[in-house]
């Protein structure tokens, strides 16, 4: 279960804390905090944050569940970045709609200040399924933390921006962005994800995302088969291929794909085959050296089939992640202030295997993308059933809490004098 009764036997409900900082013994949180003599100002501003953020709890939760109901995919998330705009224009931030060129793109800022800390916010959708990853959860917690962070932002010295990042499904929204300068002047980047369970970390394998199409020649399949050039087999050639090139990867290696396209008709020998593919390793090094071998498989299909084969990258190359280990100590404290568990991190289980466009983020400049628990009733991320869990009673506790986690590890980074001036040396191009 992702939230838990408090060790003092308090319930843990939206907006319950433990009275002190202090980590858990055995958490493994290193002891960062404010000095003895700066905490009470430190709860007091936390204290803030958590009342800014209760007083927009439920327009928060409003936009999580409209976004859930509006699924739209990559770069087509025009109502529900609107929808998430007009929240944070509500609450003060100065708005700039459509940056870099992408217009479902978006920066909200408030305070000013020499650090800048910013919150990722994704909204889109996956095909078919709708908002089965739970991004309606992360528009909203990130909405929520910039609104609870930029209640105490002048008081901390700081400013705090809300950047809206569409296409994290196969599109690399994050990746355009920071290439287009929207994380200029950004010393750090959070966010949480939702997850069947509280987790750290995930491993974050490095992707490419990428069309195979094949072109043959039409001919009738019985009165005269051996005028085509069947590119539906070149297809299947290249599957047995991958297949088979299977027990010869990495285990931190992965290849899969559909096909979109391979003829319509039985009769007809398809000259015209399209497959979607991924693949997936440890590193940038690492995917550099699998998608070759890959692609041998495809040109295999074609020099078989007798067609010729065509790719075209989908988006920008996701990399591996490489988290903020003390921004991710402050995430820890917080949320365990608020009730969450990470057992499973604790007890050694392997990580969550995962891809996204926030770890590019992570190679630039600090950032944390730690998993916030809801309750998915034995469904994970990408089926149906975690769809409607993502607008449970859960999911909205989720939303609180890791809003508020963000927020205060925010505080966290601009009272930390080691952290502050770390965070302050490390501002994005």
């Amino acid at each position: 279960m992702p939230r838990q009764e408090a060790p003092d036997g308090e319930a843990q409900t939206l907006g319950k804390d433990r009275d002190a900082f202090e980590p858990d013994p055995g958490s493994g949180v290193p002891p960062h905090r404010a000095p003895e003599t700066q905490r009470p100002a430190v709860d007091r501003l936390k204290e803030i944050a958590r009342a800014s953020l209760a007083a927009r709890l439920e327009d928060l939760i409003g936009l999580s569940h409209w976004i859930h109901g509006h699924p739209e995919t990559a770069f087509e998330e025009h109502a529900c970045a609107a929808a998430t705009m007009r929240l944070l224009e509500d609450s003060g931030f100065r708005v700039e709609e459509g940056i870099c060129d992408l217009p479902t793109a978006f920066s909200a800022r408030a305070g000013h200040g020499p650090l800048v800390i910013a919150m990722c916010a994704e909204y889109d959708a996956l095909p078919d399924i709708g908002h089965a990853c739970g991004h309606n959860v992360i528009a909203a917690s990130a909405v929520g933390a910039g609104i609870a962070l930029a209640s105490v932002a002048e008081e901390l010295g700081i400013g705090v921006s809300v950047i809206g990042t569409p296409a994290e499904e196969g599109g690399g929204g994050k990746i355009l962005l920071l290439e287009r300068g929207a994380f200029a002047g950004v010393h750090a980047a959070m966010m949480v994800h939702p997850w069947p369970a509280d987790r750290l970390t995930a491993t974050c394998l490095a992707v490419s995302h990428f069309d195979v199409h094949y072109s043959g020649k039409e001919a009738h399949a019985a009165a005269a088969p051996w005028e085509g050039l069947n590119a539906g087999d070149a297809m299947t050639i290249a599957q047995v291929a991958i297949g088979l090139l299977r027990q010869q990867l990495a285990p931190s290696d992965q290849v899969h794909g559909v096909v979109l396209s391979g003829g319509r008709a039985a009769n007809v020998i398809p000259g015209e085959a399209t497959g979607r593919f991924m693949c997936r390793s440890g590193s940038l090094d690492a995917l550099a050296v699998l998608e070759p071998r890959v692609r041998r498989c495809f040109e295999a299909g074609a020099l078989a089939s007798g067609t010729t084969v065509s790719y075209e990258q989908l988006c920008p190359v996701y990399s591996h992640m490489e988290p903020d280990v003390e921004l991710l100590a402050r995430y820890r404290e917080n949320a365990e202030r608020l009730g969450r568990r990470f057992e499973l991190d604790d007890r050694g289980v392997p990580p969550p295997v995962i891809s996204t466009d926030m770890a590019n983020v992570s190679l630039q400049i600090p950032a944390i993308h730690p998993m916030i628990g809801i309750e998915a009733d034995g469904t994970v991320n990408h089926q149906p059933g975690f769809a409607a869990r993502c607008i449970s009673a859960s999911a909205d506790a989720a939303l609180h809490d890791g809003a508020l986690a963000l927020a205060w590890t925010g505080i966290d980074a601009a009272t930390l004098p080691p952290l502050r001036d770390r965070l302050l040396g490390r501002a994005a191009a």
